[in-house]
Parts: structure tokens; sequence; C-alpha cells
């Protein structure tokens, strides 16, 4: 019983200790990570543990207060440890590829742990990617077909070389669409389309934003498209943009709307029946988009965004001689051509749609 203590209070001021990096999960960055792969000599979280727990023959796990550590264990993790680790497993990271936080859906953090450990694509030793060929990719995606009724395997085709992604239907010789890279943007988006592995790419077609939903039996497989398609975008960027200093360039590989759920809106006049819309807020793009279904192709209307000193405004009120049957909170977007007027489900939901569109309205 001494020794348990005695070992756990060992372990619990080695997670603290600065300048090792222990204190934040090795593999998400989650604050206070409460388990260890005594195998590695890291320090991970709760969420982290699991995925460990599935790669047995590198890793295993003991949570840091509830199991007991032996003494030769305790000296294993003190000579080793989280930024010991880094420098290790994360020798060679590509800029473009995404490394998850603890946000970030199942399969994402699943591949980063399994890249880092299982497969040691970071190692030193390996030979870093250049983007260009990263960023070239062909194969088989299963693609939501019009109508939003079933999925169809159909194939794709990435070129960074080229700054071109294809995809091809089931008959056609030639492809049904071409997208240029300079506006493409992958995010996964797990609930919205109903898989683990579901994948939703946009482009800019006629100055539409336009969705496509995929996704790829294999986990391996979709983030390895993730991270092409940010090879691609990130050779695009660099060779535009060269002068633009790394850390700004990274944010704009890929991105994630900032907010999306349900809304009502109302039309122009402000006297039309409110509808139930899907919203898709996009803070890089400075849009509001809106949809009947959230897996609909291409919005239905948008609004840009632009600066509080431009004339935008978000309010919790409604305009002057507007008048609302229902009881519910309000959203009132004002723009210089018009004011738009929301219907949101709750108080919670108002405040955090509120949030979302003035971080926009005062981001320069």
């Amino acid at each position: 019983a001494m020794d348990y203590e005695r070992n756990k209070a060992l372990l619990l001021a080695l997670q603290r200790a600065a300048g090792t990096g222990n204190d934040r999960c090795a593999d998400c960055g989650d604050p206070d990570p409460e388990w260890a792969s005594y195998k590695l000599g890291i320090f991970i979280c709760l969420n982290c543990s699991g995925i460990h727990r599935n790669l047995p023959e590198i890793s295993r796990v003991k949570s840091l207060r509830l199991d007991f550590w032996e003494s030769s264990l305790i000296e294993f993790m003190k000579n080793h440890g989280n930024l010991w680790a880094k420098a290790k497993y994360e020798a060679k990271v590509p800029p473009y590829y995404y490394i998850p936080r603890s946000h970030d859906c199942m399969v994402l953090r699943q591949q980063w742990i399994s890249a880092k450990y299982e497969r040691g694509e970071f190692l030193d030793t390996q030979v870093c990617q250049d983007p260009c060929s990263a960023g070239s990719r062909e194969g088989c995606l299963w693609k939501l077909g019009k109508g939003r009724r079933q999925f169809q395997k159909r194939q794709f085709l990435l070129s960074a070389k080229e700054g071109v992604m294809k995809y091809y239907g089931k008959e056609s010789k030639g492809p049904k669409a071409v997208i240029s890279v300079e506006t493409l943007n992958a995010m996964f988006q797990v609930e919205k389309i109903g898989h683990s592995h579901g994948l939703q790419i946009t482009y800019i077609t006629d100055g539409q934003t336009r969705n496509l939903f995929v996704y790829h039996e294999s986990a391996k497989e979709i983030v390895d498209w993730f991270n092409a398609i940010r090879a691609a975008r990130y050779h695009y960027l660099r060779t535009t943009f060269p002068n633009v200093p790394e850390p700004e360039l990274i944010p704009r590989i890929t991105r994630n709307f900032v907010k999306e759920g349900y809304m009502e809106k109302t039309g122009p006049k402000q006297k039309e029946a409110f509808k139930v819309r899907w919203f898709s807020l996009d803070s890089q793009e400075r849009n509001l988009m809106y949809f009947k279904n959230p897996l609909d192709a291409f919005a239905q209307g948008q609004v840009f965004i632009g600066r509080r000193d431009e004339g935008y405004e978000v309010r919790d009120d409604l305009p002057q001689k507007v008048c609302v049957k229902k009881k519910k909170p309000v959203i009132t977007l004002v723009t210089p051509a018009r004011e738009f007027v929301f219907l949101c489900e709750n108080d919670s939901k108002q405040r955090e749609w509120m949030d979302a569109l003035n971080r926009i309205i005062t981001q320069p």
C-alpha cells in the first residue's frame, strides 16, 4: 500500500513536471491527462487511451490514479515522456498533415495515433513527401447521389500538379466535374452524413458553393484522401503566395464551418411565413448559407457578413413593424442592404449563433 501511494505521487508529479510536455495529452493536446501508455512512455487522455487499447502490440495503458504502478514502470516513464515521444514519433510530420485535437472526430484521432506509433509514418528515417506528389491521388469513394437517396461508387482523381480534382459518373467518359484546387475544401461531417468516415467536399462553381458528400469503408483511406486534398491545397497556396509565412498559410489549407444547425427564416418582406432551414457559417468566406436539407448539393441562398464598420450588426430583437406569432428567441442580422430575421429553437442556440456571427463581424 505504501508503494502504491508513493508511486502514484511520483507519477502525478511527473505528469505535472515542467519541461516534459506531460501536462497535455501526447496525441490530442487535452490538458491534465489521467492515463499513460507504459509501453510508449507517454501521458494521454481518457479518449486517446481508448484508441491505444486497440493497439496492444504497440501500446499498453494504465490509469495514473486507479492502477498500481511498479517502480520499474515509473522509471521508464521518467526516461521517456511526451516531449521525448514527440521528437521521435513526430519528427517528420508534413506541414499540410492535419494534426487532430480532442474535439475532432474519432477517425482522425485514430489514424493520427496509428500513423505515429503503428506505421511510423513520421519517424526521422522517413523521407518527407513533396506536397505536389502527396497531393496526387486516384481511387473510388462512395458519393451521395442526386435526390440524397443513396451513395454510389465514383472514381475520383486529384492532381496537385494540374491544380484540379475530378470525379467521374458511372457511364461518363469525361469527368462529371473539374474542381479547381483554388476553391477546394474538405471537412469531416460524421453526424451530418451519418457515417463515421463521412467527408464533405466543397468548391465554388458558377459563383455558388457546391457540396459533395463522400465516404470510404477504410478509415485509413478516407483520412489519406483528406490529407491528400490538404497537400494539394498547401502546394497551391505555397506557389500562389510565396511570401506569406507558413503559420498564416496552414489555417487556410482547409477549414470547418464555425457553426451549423437549424433556424427559421422569413423572406425579404418579413411578412412571409417562417420556414425551417439548415444554416452553415463559413468564417473564412464570411458567408452564412442556408439549405432546405443539410445534405443538399447547393444552398438556397447565402448572406455575406462584412465588418461592423461597414454597417453589419447582430441584434436579439425584431426590426420595427415586424410581428412574429411564435414565441421563440430572435436574431436580426443587419446588413447595408436589408435586415434578415431568424428564429432559434431556444436561448442557448440563439446565444451560440449570435456569438459566432459577432466573431465574424469583429474579425478584420
